[in-house]
């Protein structure tokens, strides 16, 4: 009897307890970003939370606002986001130097030097009396970041063209937003500018561009998303449910029926008129987004083997060995 009594206060506890299991907090997912609006994640939901049908429910998602791609790295090590929108230049450092050969690429952000779409631009002044690459021998450039994708493509220009990225010229860093500023202000001798920030109408009066990302790599994967194989093992569910809300909230804002409004959210969020972005955004002007999520591993793999071939990288490395689609391939299946 007493074996009974205590059996069924088990598994009256076990009743008792159900409803509140049911009830437990979503897994949290924070999604890193840098640059607004190349980056959706700061405005994604927060203006139409109607079209993520699932935040809240199985996840709770969270944007986490990180400087630049290699910062991203330090970002996983500290848990301080789950998911790194990496560049093709820091996500390599993180296997070879951090040691996170268990991050996986799952989703494309952005693709640059795609035929037809943007590619990154590196600028100097029409007056400066550079003509070729090789005239910026002794001149001031300003990179984003030391790591970041547009310094590695400049690094492998100057580098094709028998320069010395730390000889022969003086590599400064700076926010995209300041370049258009620090080129005025002869305080670097060339740029490098991204949209909305290429297009300034001042940056664009005082200078010319003389070479493309594409110029010096090619067509890339710019930016792409990947997380740690534990994270997405805890959370694989949570995480397709993300992906196919993120995808229907970035084809409402790509929609040409939302244009106004999605250009007010852009601009509410950045303090800037709508017309300074309505010129190129979600346009041929801007870079190449897949639909599907689906990041091009061959670019990516091309911009990896360039670094190898220039020394930047020590060894060289397979792409698709750190690469699990099948979580954005099943969450765009949904939408299809």
């Amino acid at each position: 009897m007493a074996r009974r009594s205590r059996a069924l206060f088990a598994l009256a506890a076990a009743l008792a307890l159900a409803p509140l299991a049911g009830h437990a907090d979503p897994p949290t997912i924070r999604l890193a970003w840098s640059v607004m609006p190349g980056e959706l994640a700061p405005v994604i939901f927060a203006s139409k939370p109607e079209l993520a049908h699932h935040n809240g429910k199985t996840y709770a998602f969270t944007p986490v606002h990180i400087t630049a791609s290699p910062q991203m790295i330090q970002g996983l090590a500290a848990d301080e986001i789950d998911i790194a929108a990496f560049a093709f230049s820091s996500f390599p450092l993180a296997l070879e130097n951090a040691g996170m050969t268990d991050l996986r690429i799952i989703a494309d952000e952005t693709q640059d030097g795609v035929p037809g779409y943007y590619t990154d631009e590196s600028k100097v002044r029409n007056d400066g009396g550079i003509a070729r690459i090789e005239d910026l021998r002794g001149k001031v450039l300003a990179t984003t970041g030391f790591g970041a994708a547009s310094d590695i493509a400049l690094r492998a220009v100057l580098t094709r063209h028998g320069l010395s990225p730390t000889k022969d010229v003086t590599i400064i860093q700076a926010a995209y937003a300041n370049m258009p500023a620090i080129l005025k202000e002869r305080k670097a001798d060339l740029v490098t500018a991204i949209p909305p920030f290429s297009y300034d109408p001042e940056l664009l009066a005082i200078s010319r561009t003389l070479f493309t990302g594409k110029d010096a790599i090619g067509p890339t994967e710019k930016t792409f998303w990947a997380a740690r194989q534990d994270f997405l093992a805890r959370n694989r569910a949570a995480v397709i449910d993300f992906m196919e809300d993120f995808m229907r909230a970035q084809r409402w804002f790509y929609d040409p029926a939302n244009r106004a409004a999605a250009l007010q959210i852009v601009s509410a969020f950045t303090k800037s008129p709508p017309a300074y972005y309505d010129g190129y955004i979600w346009t041929h002007r801007d870079y190449f987004r897949d639909p599907r999520g689906i990041p091009n591993l061959g670019a990516l793999q091309h911009s990896i083997d360039v670094q190898v071939e220039l020394g930047f990288l020590k060894a060289p490395l397979d792409v698709k060995a750190y690469a699990d689609l099948s979580l954005v391939e099943q969450a765009a299946a949904r939408l299809d």
